[in-house]
């Protein structure tokens, strides 16, 4: 059989309310995060981002000063 024939006898058997159900099915194995750990994780995710946020403005200015000092240029 052909790949375009295939794939119509996959559609010709595809059910709409099967995928809804088993969709459901998965969704009810998933372990959801408490609203403790989201909290946690969002505040160390802000932290993280403010941390790499120093570290790069720190690095910019570092190489920026490198910069003109090597072409001896006054800032």
């Amino acid at each position: 059989m052909s790949h375009g024939a295939q794939e119509a006898v996959l559609m010709s058997k595809f059910n709409p309310f099967q995928f809804v159900q088993e969709v459901r099915q998965e969704v009810s194995k998933v372990t959801w995060p408490t609203r403790k750990e989201v909290w946690i994780t969002t505040i160390m995710v802000l932290i993280m981002v403010t941390l790499a946020a120093i570290f790069f403005l720190l690095t910019d200015l570092v190489i920026g000063q490198l910069v003109n000092t090597a072409l001896g240029l006054r800032g």
